[in-house]
C-alpha cells in the first residue's frame, strides 16, 4: 500500500488545538501514514510528534512553516525534512518570535483601544509556551463575543486594512528559503492560491523562489477544490518545482479540514516526497 502523506499541520506550539502527540495519533487514526509537523516560526512540538510517530510506526518528517516577505507581500513557506538543532535556523527562529511578540503586543494595544481590554493576557495563556499567532486573537475575540466566528474575527479585526492588524516585516523569502537548506530541508510555498493575489504577480514570486533554492509548492490542500488543484498544478508545472500535500489541519472542531483528508495528487506532478530520504534511510 502506497504512503499517505499530510505534509502541513499544527499543534499547540503555535495555533493548533492538539498537542503535538496528539496530532500524530489522530493522523495515524485517520489512515495517514507520513506525516510532517509543520508549525509556525517554531520547531518545538516535533520531538514529542517524532516520538509519538515512533509509537505509531508512522514516518515522520520533521518540519515547519515560516512567515516570510517578498515585493510586501506575506507568504508561507513550509520547511520539511529540516535539522530543528541547525544553528543558522535556530538564529532566524529567534528572531522570527521576537517579531512575533512584538506584533502581539501592538495587536493587543489596539484592541484595547477598541474597548477590547485584557486580549495580550488572554492570548498568552492560550499559547502557553507556543508561538502566538493571530488565530490565538480571534479566539479571544470569540470568547468575548465580540465576533461570531474565528473567520468574522479575521474579516473585521485582523486581516490586512482591518482595524487591528499590524503589518509585521518577517523575514524576506530569500532569507527563509536559505535557513531551511541551512538546516537540510526542503522549501516549499504553502496554499499558493489563499493569497488572493494575481497570476502574474504569482508567477514573478515563485521565479524568485525558485532562484532562491525553492523546490515546492503545495498543490492539494484540506480545502482545495478540483479547480484549485488544477491551478496549482499549472503553477507547478510552468516552474518545474515539486507538488506537495497538506491538509493545513489546527482543530478537530473544524469538519472541513480534517488530517489526511485530501484528493490525490495529480499523477503527472512531481511529488516533493521524491527528494525525502528513502525509508531505510529514515530508520537508520
Amino acid at each position: 500500500m502506497p504512503d499517505k502523506y499530510d505534509l502541513h499541520c499544527h499543534s499547540t506550539a503555535s495555533d493548533g488545538a492538539l498537542a503535538p502527540a496528539e496530532v500524530v495519533r489522530r493522523a495515524h487514526l485517520q489512515g495517514v501514514t507520513a506525516l510532517a509537523l509543520t508549525d509556525h516560526d517554531t520547531t518545538a512540538g516535533l520531538q514529542e510528534a517524532a516520538r509519538a510517530a515512533s509509537d505509531c510506526g508512522m514516518r515522520f518528517i520533521p518540519g515547519i512553516e515560516l512567515s516570510a516577505i517578498h515585493a510586501h507581500q506575506c507568504l508561507h513557506i513550509i520547511g520539511l525534512n529540516i535539522d530543528a538543532a541547525q544553528p543558522i535556523l535556530v538564529e532566524g527562529l529567534v528572531r522570527q518570535q521576537n517579531l512575533r511578540e512584538q506584533r502581539a503586543l501592538k495587536i493587543a494595544e489596539k484592541l484595547h483601544k477598541k474597548g477590547m481590554a485584557g486580549a495580550y493576557e488572554a492570548v498568552t495563556q492560550a499559547a502557553g509556551r507556543g508561538e502566538i499567532t493571530r488565530s490565538h486573537f480571534a479566539d479571544f475575540l470569540v470568547a468575548q463575543g465580540y465576533v461570531a466566528s474565528q473567520q468574522d474575527a479575521f474579516d473585521r479585526y485582523l486581516s490586512k486594512g482591518k482595524p487591528a492588524f499590524v503589518p509585521t516585516q518577517w523575514a524576506g523569502l530569500d532569507e527563509v528559503v536559505d535557513w531551511i537548506r541551512a538546516a537540510g530541508g526542503i522549501a516549499v510555498l504553502a496554499h499558493p492560491l489563499r493569497y488572493n493575489l494575481s497570476f502574474k504577480w504569482m508567477n514573478k514570486a515563485l521565479s524568485a523562489f525558485k532562484q532562491f533554492g525553492g523546490q515546492g509548492v503545495e498543490v492539494v490542500t484540506g480545502r482545495a477544490s478540483d479547480d484549485d488543484i488544477r491551478l496549482s498544478l499549472k503553477m507547478v508545472q510552468q516552474h518545474k518545482l515539486f507538488a506537495s500535500v497538506g491538509s493545513d489541519f489546527h482543530t478537530p472542531e473544524n469538519p472541513w479540514v480534517e488530517l489526511g483528508r485530501l484528493a490525490p495528487l495529480p499523477a503527472e506532478a512531481s511529488p516533493v516526497w521524491s527528494l525525502f530520504p528513502t525509508a531505510a534511510e529514515f530508520l537508520a
